[in-house]
C-alpha cells in the first residue's frame, strides 16, 4: 500500500511482536510497511495518523473483536497486552526488552533447535515474560551436563524447561489455527 511505512519493525501497529516472528526471521516477510501487503488496520492508521492503535480515541475498535481467538504465523495472544505495555512503559523500553528476548530466540534457535523448534521458541519468547526467559535460560546454562548430551537430547531437554514454564502458566505453546 502506498505511503505505508513503520519505522519500528519489532512492534506491530496493531501490537504484533514483529521481531519474534518467525516469517521475519526466515526472511519471509520484512515486517509491516516494507512493502507487504497492508491490513486494514494499516490503511486506518494512515486515516487516523496514529504509528501504534493505542493511540487512536477509538481503540480498541471492533477490528480487535475476536483477534485473539486464532493465530496466523505469529500469535496473537498477546496483541491487546502488548499495546497496553509498550503504552505504560513507553516504545523506547518495550523495544529494548523486545531486542533482549530477540538475542535469546536467536540463542535458543541457533543452539537448541533441531528443525523442528522455531514455532515453539518462537511462541515461548513471544508470550513468556522477560525475567522467565532470562531464568530459563540460567538454568539450561547452569546445566553442566548438557553439552554431554547428544544434539537431540540438548533440544528435547531446553524444549522441556520452556514447557514446564507453559505448563505453570498454563499457557499453550501452539499456534492456534481456525478449524
Amino acid at each position: 500500500m502506498n505511503g505505508f511505512e513503520r519505522k519500528n519493525q519489532l512492534l506491530s501497529l496493531c501490537g504484533l511482536n514483529c521481531g519474534l516472528c518467525p516469517m521475519l526471521l526466515g526472511n519471509y516477510c520484512g515486517g509491516c510497511g516494507n512493502g507487504n501487503q497492508s491490513c486494514k488496520i494499516a490503511k486506518c492508521s494512515l486515516a487516523y495518523g496514529v504509528e501504534y492503535c493505542y493511540e487512536c480515541r477509538q481503540y480498541p475498535c471492533e477490528k480487535y473483536q475476536h483477534m485473539d481467538e486464532y493465530d496466523s504465523f505469529i500469535t496473537h495472544r498477546r496483541q491487546k497486552a502488548d499495546l497496553e505495555k509498550a503504552k505504560r512503559i513507553g516504545i523506547e523500553q518495550y523495544n529494548l526488552e523486545q531486542q533482549e528476548k530477540i538475542q535469546i530466540l536467536s540463542y535458543l534457535l541457533s543452539n537448541y533447535n533441531d528443525g523442528r523448534r522455531k514455532n515453539f521458541f518462537c511462541l515461548a519468547v513471544n508470550l513468556f515474560e522477560l525475567s522467565e526467559i532470562q531464568e530459563a535460560v540460567k538454568q539450561i546454562q547452569s546445566n553442566d551436563e548438557l553439552p554431554s548430551l547428544p544434539f537431540k537430547a540438548q533440544c528435547l531437554y531446553v524444549a522441556e524447561v520452556f514447557q514446564k514454564i507453559a505448563d505453570n502458566r498454563n499457557i499453550k505453546l501452539k499456534l492456534i489455527k481456525k478449524k
